[in-house]
């Protein structure tokens, strides 16, 4: 696991958040923020987070989607994530939600290697 100082890209520190989150790291997807908070972030829902794609990197912008299963749905979080470097170390500032969806026919979140629509759907 990286620590904070350590990271010297933008899509580090998120593949490094992504983590976090499925730890339930909150204190250190806090400390890597510039507005989130532990008491806000250990307030939401248990998530499984089941996989990351990263869909393009340019200067401090990383638009990615995240997998994860929730009450036994598994859903996608589309983002373009904006990053800043404050005290010499990256931070995220905000993100940009896009609507997004699993389609059937591609390989489903869960790792099985079977088609969405013939897996979790």
């Amino acid at each position: 696991f990286l620590h904070i100082m350590n990271i010297t890209t933008p899509e580090e520190l998120m593949r490094s958040r992504y983590d976090a989150f499925s730890r339930e790291d909150w204190k250190y997807i806090a400390d890597t923020s510039l507005h989130q908070t532990v008491e806000e972030l250990s307030s939401s829902p248990h998530i499984t987070w089941l996989k990351l794609d990263v869909l393009q990197t340019y200067d401090n912008i990383v638009e990615f989607k995240a997998y994860y299963k929730v009450n036994k749905t598994i859903e996608v979080l589309h983002e373009k994530s904006t990053f800043v470097l404050s005290d010499n170390a990256w931070k995220y500032q905000d993100g940009e939600l896009y609507p997004s969806q699993i389609l059937s026919n591609e390989p489903c979140p869960c790792g099985s290697a079977k088609k969405y629509k013939k897996c979790c759907k």
